[in-house]
């Protein structure tokens, strides 16, 4: 999910090489809308960042709109405004999250999509 990488010797902070990269995956659709994200130890455990630079990302994404933060619940990509691509999203990442459970790769979940798309 995350292909993020964070250089460390870049004039540009970490918090915000991590805040541009999540804006760049959701604006490629990569990241859609309703998926979850990890939460702040998770990732900066995954980056070898501080916990509070994740948090601080996080923070300026809450407050662009970018991310949303349920509680609980956890931290997802925040709806774009668009009820269509927000279902789509949602269909997309429940669909991605059921291929993931049965354990099929990428190749056989897109045979998949073309063959429901074709019928």
């Amino acid at each position: 999910m995350f292909s993020i990488t964070i250089t460390h010797d870049s004039p540009v902070p970490p918090y915000e090489q991590l805040r541009m990269g999540i804006i760049a995956q959701v604006q490629s659709g990569e990241l859609t809308a309703g998926t979850k994200i990890p939460t702040v130890r998770a990732l900066a455990a995954d980056l070898g960042l501080a916990p509070n630079t994740v948090a601080r990302a996080y923070r300026e994404l809450e407050a662009d709109g970018v991310v949303e933060t349920r509680g609980r619940q956890g931290s997802f990509i925040a709806s774009s405004g668009d009820p269509t691509k927000d279902a789509a999203g949602r269909a997309a990442t429940d669909y991605v999250n059921a291929i993931r459970r049965l354990g099929l790769d990428n190749e056989t979940a897109l045979r998949y999509v073309s063959s429901a798309l074709e019928s």
